[in-house]
């Protein structure tokens, strides 16, 4: 039996993919440049994009094309965890709440146009009354409308964002930084002391719903996991 063409066409770009000749963040042809390329119409060529889209591996973005997504791992690495589950006494100060116009950077990653509004909050966690992490987090209105009327002090966006857009997905990357005097002063902590970093992104079954910045005090957070390796059986 014949593959289908949009299946053929999908398969190709997807091998593309796979062996490094398209990249995270590359473009991938539009549909006009497959239907000149495979000599299909543009509704196959649609649904060759749509079902890469829907299986992660391209992000298409209105007004500016369709690129290779980050490579997401099957099996997270970590948790997308609550901090007040994680501390004894927990409370936050929300230092503010608004809205803001992506740049270009914040657009591809929430997959959003350029100039768009999305929402913004930056929050101070706490243990008690010591300061344990700086959270600046992004979020796509369409997946959170009532996000900025929501009070940050009684509940932490983690849990707001996992009733209204249930997670499925979670990209991080954890990187040690220094932080300034800003950030530095909200954590208690003196300018240029070694911080943790984690950058977050999650996704719900609608699409990105938020990107993170969470910066925790190198001698007051700790990052840790159990993994199970299943024992492969001997040769013979």
């Amino acid at each position: 039996m014949a593959i289908p063409r949009f299946a053929a066409i999908r398969a190709h770009i997807e091998g593309q993919i796979q062996q490094g000749q398209l990249r995270p963040g590359d473009r991938v042809p539009s549909e006009n440049e497959l239907c000149q390329r495979f000599a299909v119409s543009r509704m196959t060529a649609r649904r060759a994009l749509q079902e890469l889209t829907e299986a992660g591996l391209v992000i298409r973005t209105p007004g500016l094309g369709s690129f290779v997504a980050e490579q997401r791992p099957v099996a997270a690495m970590m948790e997308v965890r609550n901090i007040a589950d994680e501390v004894a006494s927990h409370r936050a100060r929300v230092l503010s709440l608004g809205q803001i116009e992506a740049d270009a950077q914040q657009a591809w990653l929430l997959n959003m146009v350029p100039g768009q509004d999305l929402y913004r909050s930056v929050i101070v966690h706490y243990d008690g009354d010591t300061p344990i992490q700086w959270e600046d987090r992004l979020v796509n209105p369409a997946m959170a409308p009532d996000y900025l009327v929501q009070d940050f002090s009684e509940q932490t966006p983690n849990a707001y964002l996992s009733r209204c857009a249930p997670l499925t997905e979670a990209s991080h990357k954890v990187e040690a930084t220094l932080v300034d005097s800003d950030i530095a002063q909200a954590l208690a902590i003196a300018p240029g002391a070694p911080c943790l970093q984690i950058s977050r992104r999650t996704w719900s079954t609608q699409g990105v719903v938020s990107i993170a910045t969470l910066i925790h005090p190198g001698d007051r957070y700790c990052l840790g996991g159990h993994f199970h390796i299943q024992a492969q059986e001997p040769r013979q």
